[in-house]
């Protein structure tokens, strides 16, 4: 197939040639040149044409099986009359009219020349089609049948139509579209294999743009707009606005308890509300049709400001609290938290009914918001306003571990007040992680009071406060200096630890042991677990609640004690035989016993 570029190609090579034939003739005398120039006229009219070009012909006569058509050349054109025959069998041509063909086959010049019209009009097309997809124009088509993935299109040829590209939103029965007129971009085109894939999801998103863009300039918070419901689901309906949705929530559809959206709207019905926000960006917009009506909840928060009490109707119960109408259009929630001083309410059911009539405070009111809450329990005194008087700071009280977190643990002192007791407040010797080391649920303990705050409904309380300090008992009845004697109950790389009674424990390092060089190589000392040993308190802390031992100090007392011992034995012997001496000295001796007698 030779495309029409190729053709412009050769005719300009064939103009070439006749200038060429024209300028040799220049050389001839003048009479002679009008001769040839008659005869390269005749010759032109045979212009030469390879198989597969594309020509413009003249309908010359129509026959009963063909149609005759002059395209310049010495023989006319054959074309198959079946070319020509609409869906009816009528003939489309008629002698005279111009029409493009394709040169099939030539036998020579005046030889039979084959043309065709149908191969010309497919050419056209494709060129028609080759266009719209490079300037991105919208073509028209007819959906022909339904196809594996889509859609068969008549453009002029076939083309593809994705399930994906038919719409913007899925298309659930492709067979509907069958026999409609459609319009679609091309979006992907070889001409060389006939493939050609359209979109007509991209036009009619150009549509909604330019309805979306003139419907945006338009539109303005607080404008009223009419629009058509397109979907209703139970949180809302939306409406189409031109181009745009816009959504009407369940919230703003009534200022009393709204009504389900499939009973009170349906597809397709017109309806007229408000705009209350208008994103431009992101083309969100919230439409309102109570906003159409006045406004019951001004009223009220003029005539109930918050602290004030109000008698309402119980009209829902919910998990986290009871709604209460206090107004026509007017709800408040009582929130669990807000029923009971002293109980632990699980579920509002417990307290209250549907249907009850009830007195309630209060407590705080956002019109803007149409947010209402209500106390239930503000109509009762508070019992924490008299914790202090009933119990004063330092008292110790019993209470049940109702619940065990990461840092302590809450008990219950009373019904609906619990205290709190921080890891650090469950024991004096222990490095406590998690409460569960040594409490667990259910658990009664004996606990101080350390610090109420009323204002904001806390309780601290402490379990080892209501224990004797086993570090304070420990120094009153021993001093530094002094040797006492315990197990050692773990090891580390940097000493020994050793049980010292009432949970206390007493730190040797590896330094103070007797014979450090010999120590074990893991443990950093040759202490043996669950041996007893003399150890000699070298050092008692106070602030960190720490005691330092030291097995070579006391063993070096023992060794002074034994030496003091044995030197004070030794002196004691010396003395003795000292005296015996000198009383054996002194003692009189037989010859002076005799010369005295003499």
């Amino acid at each position: 197939m030779v495309s029409t570029e190729d053709q412009k190609q050769k005719g300009g090579a064939r103009a070439a040639q006749n200038a060429s034939v024209k300028t040799s003739m220049e050389f001839e005398d003048n009479g002679s040149m009008a001769n040839y120039a008659q005869l390269i006229d005749s010759y032109s009219s045979f212009r030469t044409a390879e198989e597969g070009d594309l020509l413009k012909g003249t309908v010359l006569k129509v026959t009963r099986t063909d149609v005759i058509v002059d395209v310049g050349f010495k023989s006319e054109g054959v074309i198959k009359l079946a070319e020509f025959l609409d869906s009816k069998g009528d003939v489309t041509v008629k002698p005279g009219d111009q029409i493009d063909v394709i040169l099939e086959h030539a036998e020579g010049l005046e030889g039979t020349v084959r043309l065709s019209h149908e191969r010309a009009k497919r050419m056209r097309v494709w060129d028609d089609i080759e266009k719209a997809y490079n300037e991105q124009t919208i073509l028209k088509g007819v959906v022909l049948e339904r196809v594996k993935g889509g859609l068969s299109v008549d453009i002029g040829v076939k083309a593809f139509l994705p399930g994906s590209q038919i719409d913007v939103k899925p298309v659930k029965n492709l067979d509907s579209l069958r026999g409609q007129s459609i319009q679609c971009k091309v979006i992907k085109m070889n001409k060389k294999r006939g493939n050609i894939v359209l979109s007509r999801k991209i036009v009619l998103e150009e549509e909604n743009r330019r309805r979306r863009e003139h419907t945006l300039e338009n539109l303005q918070e607080g404008s009223t707009v009419n629009g058509t419901i397109k979907n209703i689901t139970e949180y809302g309906v939306f409406v189409d606005l031109g181009g745009i949705d816009g959504l009407l929530h369940i919230s703003d559809i009534s200022w009393g308890r709204p009504p389900s959206t499939h009973e009170a709207f349906h597809v397709g019905q017109e309806i007229t509300l408000k705009v209350l926000k208008f994103d431009r960006e992101k083309g969100r917009v919230s439409l309102g049709l109570k906003q159409m009506f006045p406004d019951p909840w001004v009223e009220f928060s003029k005539q109930y400001p918050a602290g004030s009490r109000v008698k309402g109707k119980v009209v829902n119960l919910t998990d986290y609290g009871a709604f209460v109408e206090v107004a026509e259009g007017v709800e408040g929630l009582i929130h669990v938290s807000e029923m009971s001083w002293s109980k632990r309410v699980k579920h509002p059911s417990k307290i209250l009914n549907v249907g009850d009539e009830v007195e309630v405070a209060v407590l705080d009111i956002h019109i803007g918001d149409r947010k209402l809450s209500l106390g239930l329990k503000q109509t009762e005194p508070d019992p924490w306003q008299t914790l202090t008087e009933r119990y004063p700071l330092g008292s110790i009280i019993e209470g049940r571990v109702r619940n065990l977190t990461d840092f302590g643990a809450f008990v219950e002192i009373e019904e609906g007040i619990d205290g709190l007791v921080h890891v650090s407040d469950l024991s004096w010797t222990k490095r406590v992680k998690h409460p569960s080391e040594i409490l667990k649920k259910g658990d009664v303990v004996r606990a101080v009071i350390l610090n109420i705050d009323v204002d904001n409904r806390r309780l601290s309380l402490g379990v080892k406060q209501a224990q004797t300090e086993p570090f304070q008992e420990f120094a009153e009845k021993h001093h530094v200096g002094e040797v006492i004697h315990g197990p050692v109950v773990r090891t580390s790389a940097f000493g020994a630890f050793v049980d010292l009674g009432n949970g206390l424990e007493g730190l040797c390092h590896f330094s103070e042991f007797e014979d450090k060089e010999k120590s074990d190589a893991k443990s950093g000392t040759n202490a043996e677990v669950g041996k007893e040993y003399d150890f000699k308190i070298i050092k008692m802390s106070p602030e960190d609640r720490r005691i330092s031992l030291s097995q070579r100090g006391a063993m070096e007392d023992s060794q002074r004690k034994a030496l003091a011992a044995y030197q004070s034995e030794t002196a004691g012997a010396s003395r003795t035989r000292i005296e015996e001496l000198v009383t054996q000295f002194n003692a009189p001796r037989k010859s002076d016993k005799d010369s005295t007698e003499s």
